[in-house]
């Protein structure tokens, strides 16, 4: 009966839904957490609809670390009860919910010390490893000498590592995870729609009824009619709790996670690295052929749509690695710098973040409102299944439990068979076996709606780059399936292209856009904004880029 497709005709479709239709639930904000109360809402056989003023995953759901894990740190702050939930959910995603999309990864935890250090890290990644509970889809710890760190990881300084103890988390794409979930959500039922903007709740007395919300592409305003409005805002939580008058039961402080990218050459090492800061914990991150080398933790009053690294962040971030690299990382290596903001649980003004609840919250200040704020990327579905339950109540009928634990997201299904099947499709598909398997871990047992695009169009199975692996159908699908309406929206999430590129994509802005416009009904005036605004964006980030980096030399 639904589809999961994400085009311009759902778009279409969906807004007249908004308009003419009654839900159950109104979920305002399309991150990983809106998107799984939509998922959780539909599959419950609720009537839900979802509204996001900008792309999906535009905000901090684009812009994490790309890990799913348990918060080994999170232990010595003894949040046995986090770590334990994040490593359920984290063997959840690698087992069965999204297999194609969140992979383990290992990381080393470089020892300077023989004994006493050997033995309270090695207790502590125990405890890690026995919360995680029965399900054990990840290899248990390891300790390893020096003589293996040096074969596994020779940019490891001899002189200060004793050894390593190796353990496993789990890394993902956010992004493209995230509008993987909304799109399971559209085919459970659920209406949504991108660049529709909440501008005011509906009232009758007391209760909220709905919202007014404006479609950004035409300017049309629609009244939307919901039992319930769920807000899933993240870090622009306390913004529209004060647009709509609402007084919460919270208040969301902003911290900053900055991040580098380094060439694979920077860095040698066949595992991820973590080490533990005077602040936080420093992770060197495998990304393809790159490397992610972050994070920060310091508060953010100032920009909430586009946070940015400063200086002092990438200087902390070199000096805190190469604490044990050699040779040592450079300014002059950095390919690029991104920032994602965390939405943590205030309970009082200018408290310090990294000692700020990394739980969740949700909270229902008036009649037929919910909110949910906090958590972590890895507990998305925890805490879209607790807003839910909450709001739930409010509709005063019993309404099914959720099930999303048992829910694969769409991709998922068949994706370790098809993993043996890769010569077989390649044969068959005509598509290199390194293709067909960069496919596959996007996409997974979709892949054959991108084969069936390359099948039409034998040009469209070529790489749009010899520089990455991206095929030209995948920039077609973006807009034809994954609900992508710019040149942005393909080059910075529905493909990681943007901080990829050696050139951040500006040589492809184009080109893709040329793939895109038909699909989308472009002409060339369209057309050429979309790539204007895509490199406008583009050349501000290399000039902050410019000015951090010179600053850090």
């Amino acid at each position: 009966m639904f589809t999961s497709q994400l085009d311009p005709a759902q778009r279409v479709t969906s807004l007249k839904s908004l308009a003419n239709e009654d839900f159950d639930i109104l979920i305002i904000g399309g991150g990983v957490t809106g998107v799984g109360a939509a998922l959780d809402a539909a599959s419950r056989g609720l009537k839900v609809a979802l509204v996001e003023s900008q792309d999906f995953a535009s905000g901090t759901s684009s812009r994490s670390s790309k890990l799913i894990h348990g918060g080994l740190r999170y232990l010595e702050q003894y949040d046995f009860k986090l770590v334990r939930e994040a490593l359920h959910e984290r063997e959840l995603m690698v087992t069965s919910l999204a297999p194609h999309l969140v992979k383990p990864v290992a990381f080393l935890y470089p020892l300077h010390e023989k004994y006493r250090e050997r033995t309270y890290v090695g207790a502590g990644l125990a405890l890690y490893d026995l919360l995680r509970g029965f399900q054990r889809a990840l290899p248990w710890h390891k300790h390893l000498s020096e003589k293996k760190i040096a074969e596994i990881a020779p940019s490891l300084r001899g002189d200060l590592i004793n050894g390593a103890i190796k353990y496993f988390d789990a890394q993902v794409d956010d992004a493209r995870h995230t509008f993987s979930i909304a799109r399971t959500a559209v085919r459970h039922g659920a209406v949504i729609a991108s660049r529709v903007e909440c501008e005011e709740l509906l009232r009758n007395g007391k209760r909220i009824v709905g919202a007014k919300v404006r479609d950004l592409l035409s300017g049309k305003s629609i009244s939307v009619s919901a039992k319930v409005t769920v807000m899933c805002a993240g870090v622009w939580s306390d913004q529209l709790h004060e647009n709509f008058g609402i007084n919460p039961g919270y208040k969301v402080a902003m911290s900053k996670g900055a991040h580098i990218v380094l060439p694979k050459s920077a860095i040698k090492s066949d595992a991820g690295i973590i080490l533990k800061t005077t602040e936080s914990v420093l992770f060197v991150i495998p990304w393809g052929e790159k490397w992610i080398v972050g994070t920060t933790d310091t508060p953010y009053k100032a920009d909430r749509t586009n946070p940015v690294a400063s200086p002092e962040d990438v200087e902390y971030i070199i000096e805190q690695a190469n604490r044990v690299l050699l040779p040592k990382i450079t300014a002059s290596e950095i390919i690029g710098v991104y920032a994602g903001l965390r939405p943590l649980v205030a309970n009082a003004e200018n408290s310090n973040t990294t000692k700020l609840s990394r739980e969740h919250i949700v909270d229902r200040p008036a009649p037929g409102f919910v909110s949910v704020a906090g958590g972590k990327y890895t507990t998305y579905r925890v805490m879209s299944k607790d807003v839910i339950d909450l709001a739930a109540k409010d509709l005063r009928r019993i309404v099914a439990e959720s099930v999303t634990d048992k829910l694969p997201i769409i991709g998922a299904d068949g994706f370790f068979a098809l993993q043996q099947q890769v010569s077989q499709i390649s044969e068959i598909s005509g598509l290199p076996e390194a293709s067909i398997s960069h496919l596959l871990n996007r996409y997974g047992s979709l892949i054959y709606e991108l084969l069936a695009i390359v099948v039409e169009d034998k040009n469209l199975g070529e790489p749009l780059t010899s520089e990455l692996p991206y095929l030209k159908a995948e920039i077609i699908y973006a807009v034809s399936h994954e609900g992508a309406q710019s040149v942005d929206d393909v080059l910075s999430r529905r493909t990681r292209i943007a901080f990829e590129a050696s050139d951040g994509g500006e040589s492809l802005a184009v080109p893709v856009a040329t793939l895109i416009a038909p699909i989308l009904s472009w002409d060339a005036a369209t057309q050429k904004k979309s790539v204007s605004e895509f490199i406008k964006h583009l050349k501000s980030e290399r000039v902050a880029l410019i000015k951090i980096l010179a600053q850090v030399s």
